[in-house]
């Protein structure tokens, strides 16, 4: 079977417990890129076992300084994001390929479907998407987002119909560690941009978040699962406007 025309890469630290779904998932591809931030678990033995895939260290430069790094190392003219944590459909493979074949657009919008406790989304809760599969000449990182990091395509987008499936929320704690950590950073990319701290957001993100979550993107449809994630994701965005204000209270102190 020929190896399909495009490159992949993955940032990873410590992700022992998905990779080898992950790179099974893209056994097909010409290569894989993965640049490691200094894993301690399996990572590269992992990585090791599978004849396309090239892993190497690059000391931390930030979410969307890592993937640049990891982007520029590809090879081929399309190129295919993934997290560590994350599988590609075998739906979305066979669109990669017609993509690919029929090169007539330069980028597929992507939807993620978060397995959070161990359960997919339902296939009628709304999904969040993002430009994971590109013409390589025509998209790039913006470098000051610290977090949440986009591709910018500039050519022509269409949204795919099948998904890349994110199982790193394997728990609550887990989920919530990570809101913490990008809570910092995202408070932090606002701050710098010059964004002032509004009472009236601070005091009105939680509800408005959780509505938004549970009943217009429908995680209603997951069950006590969907609450416990509306819950956390509202949460989420409170304390990225609360830490805004810690940010300017400590700007105030020096």
């Amino acid at each position: 079977m020929n190896k399909i025309a495009c490159s992949v890469y993955i940032v990873t630290l410590n992700c022992g417990p998905w990779l080898e779904r992950t790179l099974n998932s893209v056994r097909d591809f010409d290569e894989v890129i993965i640049l490691d931030s200094g894993s301690t678990d399996n990572t590269y033995a992992i990585a090791q076992q599978f004849e396309n895939v090239q892993i190497s260290h690059q000391d931390w430069q930030g979410y969307a300084g890592q993937k640049s790094l990891a982007l520029a190392k590809c090879r081929n003219a399309w190129v295919l994001n993934l997290d560590g944590d994350e599988v590609l459909s075998d739906g979305l493979k066979q669109e990669i390929v017609n993509v690919i074949q029929q090169d007539q657009i330069d980028a597929l919008i992507t939807p993620i479907n978060d397995v959070f406790l161990g359960v997919a989304n339902s296939k009628h809760t709304k999904k969040h998407a993002k430009v994971r599969f590109f013409r390589r000449s025509k998209g790039q990182y913006d470098l000051a987002n610290k977090v949440h990091e986009n591709v910018i395509v500039d050519g022509f987008s269409q949204r795919a119909e099948h998904d890349i499936y994110h199982f790193g929320e394997s728990s609550i704690f887990v989920k919530v560690e990570k809101n913490n950590q990008y809570s910092n950073l995202k408070a932090l990319e606002k701050f710098q941009k010059g964004k002032s701290p509004s009472l009236a957001k601070l005091i009105l993100i939680m509800p408005i978040t959780f509505l938004k979550s549970y009943f217009i993107r429908r995680s209603f449809l997951n069950g006590w699962r969907g609450f416990v994630n509306s819950m956390i994701n509202a949460f989420y965005a409170f304390l990225k406007e609360a830490k805004l204000f810690e940010q300017s209270m400590n700007k105030d102190k020096k």
